[in-house]
């Protein structure tokens, strides 16, 4: 197509060539020019206010992603801490019970794991709530893993040790029960003293027998004492059996096992007699459970059958005679 452009004359009838000057070519081509930079402005400005660009783009996809193992993330933190809390609770009332261990305290359990600022890194994230959340979270199941896992060393060293446990507990009564007269003559509790004639705890049990009867340990243990210093006990020997169990054996005529001595369940230790606060032949027999002396009646079930253990039971609760 020609560029060269012609109008028609009205008044001449002809037509003429259209003269365009270089001032009016420079200035249609300067409006051309705004016209277009106007448009493409717009269109600029309302396709990046309205539409993504692509780094936005791959930006909303790396949140959705992060988004995504956030929430795995936290579906894995709730079983592990469902499973921990199981394994905690077998530990303290299934495992520990076995071994008569104590539970864990929970102060331990669930300590503090750290000051106010340890989390402060996150505060210029914009998501910091929720960083630090996750932060501590992991930081608490850590801590509990360690711990339940230090708890567990300790559990497998205990069922090791059950054995031991097993043959330090003492289990049997202290004499023969072909040399007892007339079996228990005062038991754990309450009655009058007979020589003071006033109302006082017992705090163990008495087994009226000859003089000279053979006393044995009820457990393994390790002598604690052996003398005639105690007021009121006479000549007696103290056994530490370990796993926070002890022994007395009260009113022996003679010691045999010292001070020191490692014994075995069913060792001879002392012989009956009536040296002490005591008014006939006999042994004050004491079982101390960490610190505190308890009923001894709970523990003869090693050398005893169910009908036999019943009975020394009943005699027991009748027993009002006291030799100390």
């Amino acid at each position: 197509m020609s560029k060269i452009k012609y109008r028609f004359n009205t008044r001449s009838l002809t037509y003429e060539k259209v003269k365009v000057s270089f001032m009016e070519r420079f200035w249609k081509v300067i409006s051309y020019l705004a016209t277009g930079l106007v448009f493409a402005t717009v269109t600029i400005i309302l396709s990046r206010q309205f539409l993504p660009s692509p780094s936005e783009k791959r930006r909303d996809r790396e949140i959705e992603a992060l988004k995504l193992q956030y929430d795995l993330l936290d579906k894995k933190m709730n079983q592990a801490e469902q499973v921990l809390t199981d394994l905690e609770d077998r530990d303290d009332n299934i495992y520990r019970a076995i071994f008569e261990s104590e539970p864990l305290p929970k102060s331990i359990r669930y300590g503090g794991s750290g000051g106010g600022n340890k989390y402060a890194q996150f505060d210029s994230y914009d998501n910091a709530d929720l960083l630090k959340t996750s932060a501590e979270r992991m930081d608490r199941l850590s801590k509990q893993i360690y711990i339940q896992s230090k708890s567990f060393d300790e559990v497998v060293k205990l069922a090791r040790d059950k054995e031991k446990l097993i043959a330090s507990i003492p289990a049997i009564i202290p004499i023969n029960q072909k040399d007892l007269m007339h079996a228990v003559t005062s038991g754990f509790g309450w009655r009058t003293h007979p020589i003071y004639k006033t109302q006082e705890f017992h705090p163990g049990m008495d087994f009226s027998a000859e003089q000279g009867t053979p006393i044995y340990a009820t457990g393994d243990g390790v002598v604690e004492r052996a003398d005639n210093l105690a007021q009121g006990y006479g000549n007696h020997v103290v056994i530490n059996h370990g796993f926070g169990y002890q022994t007395l054996y009260g009113h022996m005529s003679r010691i045999v096992a010292r001070t020191g001595q490692k014994v075995s369940r069913g060792q001879l230790i002392g012989y009956v007699g009536s040296t002490g606060l005591s008014t006939a032949p006999h042994i004050h027999y004491e079982v101390i459970k960490n610190g505190e002396k308890v009923n001894p009646i709970s523990f003869y079930y090693n050398d005893l059958s169910p009908d036999q253990y019943q009975a020394l039971v009943e005699q027991s609760k009748k027993a009002s005679q006291s030799f100390d």
